[in-house]
């Protein structure tokens, strides 16, 4: 028995080993390809391993991206929806390639729609302590 614990010991090892690097590897790699979330009318800050080049947002009424200094951005919620974010290096590469998910902020807030004619009003209020129009520019 003991020559077999000997010649099977070395295999157990060499599974736990491969196993725990995969385990490691996968948060990373779900990390680099999750998506971006952001509040609506709120912002985030992404910070860059590279100088940033050239950013390109896919549907600027979604979501908007400025450039703080060369390895910062700021993306800013604008309206509910989802569109994507790529941002280049001074080579070309892509340094982000990402969907940007843009969700809105329902605690403590109502929505008030209106149907005037064919057209529909909807207005969003904040309510803290009371109800108040809330300015936004996706409302």
């Amino acid at each position: 028995m003991p020559a077999y614990h000997n010649a099977i010991a070395p295999l157990h090892r060499f599974v736990f080993i491969l196993a725990s690097l995969l385990v490691a590897a996968v948060p990373a790699a779900a990390q680099e390809h999750s998506s971006i979330v952001v509040t609506m009318d709120h912002a985030r800050i992404l910070k860059l391993d590279r100088p940033v080049q050239q950013v390109i947002v896919g549907n600027s009424d979604i979501a908007d991206v400025t450039v703080a200094d060369p390895k910062t951005v700021v993306l800013t919620g604008k309206s509910y929806g989802s569109t994507n974010l790529v941002i280049l290096a001074k080579n070309g590469d892509a340094v982000v390639d990402r969907e940007i998910v843009v969700s809105s902020t329902r605690a403590n807030t109502v929505r008030v729609y209106r149907q005037s004619g064919q057209s529909i009003e909807r207005t969003v209020l904040s309510c803290a302590a009371s109800c108040e129009k809330r300015s936004s520019n996706g409302n």
